[in-house]
């Protein structure tokens, strides 16, 4: 079965972390760019963190320095870790497979950061 499947959201005080993952199946993982994507009320969704098949890396402005993208090709899993969590990054958080023109997304998980 083809799927992208997120785990590791949920509540955390400002300045707190968390630690997403996202499990693929079904599709040659190495061969994929691995994206997260956010979602917040109200707002439109926006690309958080990208890491290519030989491993290269690039963030949004508003996470760098504090979330860190990575992949275990032999788990077929994709990781956010998320420090210095603030309120602005409460949100869905939705992990993106893309290979030319494929695209498989999962179907989020929430994460809300508030005191």
């Amino acid at each position: 079965q083809v799927q992208l499947v997120e785990s590791g959201g949920g509540l955390v005080q400002p300045g707190g972390s968390l630690r997403l993952s996202c499990a693929a199946s079904g599709i040659l993982f190495n061969f994929y760019t691995m994206n997260w994507h956010r979602q917040a009320p109200g707002k439109q969704r926006e690309l958080v963190a990208t890491i290519t098949s030989p491993g290269g890396t690039n963030y949004a402005d508003s996470v760098k320095g504090r979330f860190t993208i990575s992949r275990d090709n032999r788990k077929n899993a994709v990781y956010l870790q998320m420090n210095t969590l603030r309120p602005e990054d409460t949100a869905v958080y939705y992990c993106n497979a893309v290979l030319g023109p494929r695209e498989l997304w999962g179907k989020g998980t929430l994460v809300t950061v508030s005191s």
